[in-house]
This record gives C-alpha cells, sequence and structure tokens, in this order.
C-alpha cells in the first residue's frame, strides 16, 4: 500500500500560478494511476485532473481545461499538479490519490484506493 503527502499549497492572487507535489511512499508508484481532487468550505469532493501509470493519458474537469496540466516522474515517486492562471473559485484544500488501475485513468473519487491528507491553496481577488 501507498502513503501520498502533498506539498506546494499557498496564498496566491488571482491569474497567479501554483505547482502543487504529491509524494508516494511505501509502494511502487508506478503501478497506479493517479488523481488530483479538491474540496472547498461547505461543498463535496470534485475531480480536478487524472493521470495514468505511465503518463501517456491524461484526463481534467472542464473547469481547470487549459489553466492546470497533471504530471509525474515515476523515477521520483511524484506526481504534480501544475495550475496557471489561478481563480478564486480554485479556492480548496487539494487531495492527491492513487487507483490500483494503474491502466486506466478516472474521474470518480470512489474508485481511487489511498489518498493524501490534502494541501491548502487560496486564491485571492
Amino acid at each position: 500500500q501507498v502513503q501520498l503527502v502533498e506539498s506546494g499549497g499557498d496564498v496566491v492572487q488571482a491569474g497567479g500560478s501554483l505547482r502543487l507535489s504529491c509524494v508516494g511512499s511505501g509502494g511502487t508508484f508506478s503501478m497506479y494511476s493517479m488523481g488530483w481532487f479538491r474540496q472547498a468550505p461547505g461543498m463535496g469532493r470534485e475531480f480536478v485532473a487524472a493521470i495514468t501509470w505511465s503518463g501517456r493519458n491524461t484526463h481534467y474537469a472542464d473547469s481547470v481545461t487549459g489553466r492546470f496540466t497533471i504530471t509525474r516522474d515515476n523515477a521520483k515517486n511524484t506526481l504534480y499538479l501544475q495550475m496557471d492562471t489561478l481563480k478564486p473559485e480554485d479556492t480548496a484544500v487539494y487531495c492527491c490519490a492513487a487507483d490500483e488501475s494503474w491502466w486506466v485513468s478516472t474521474p470518480y473519487a470512489y474508485e481511487y484506493d489511498y489518498w493524501g491528507q490534502g494541501t491548502q491553496v487560496t486564491v485571492s481577488s
């Protein structure tokens, strides 16, 4: 089983950029497809982006398409989320998740097996 730890959250002005990282340990990182989800105060968990084990296939929520980029470096056991042109509505706790079905990327939270604790992103207007 893999343990996941996110970092990189911060307070940033609208229009700015952040890069989140998620480091995996205790498992074979390359054997998982990975995803990013977010949860704003008083709201449910929302899919952001997903990537297959090789990084060849990615999937984005409509709300972040063209602004966010998900990548991974299996040699470093690390998942990334590059967030550009940030908006106040991007404010949330961002969590990474690992899915043992490494060959597909999925937007459905219930299909993920392991979760990190999250990192706070705050975008001021």
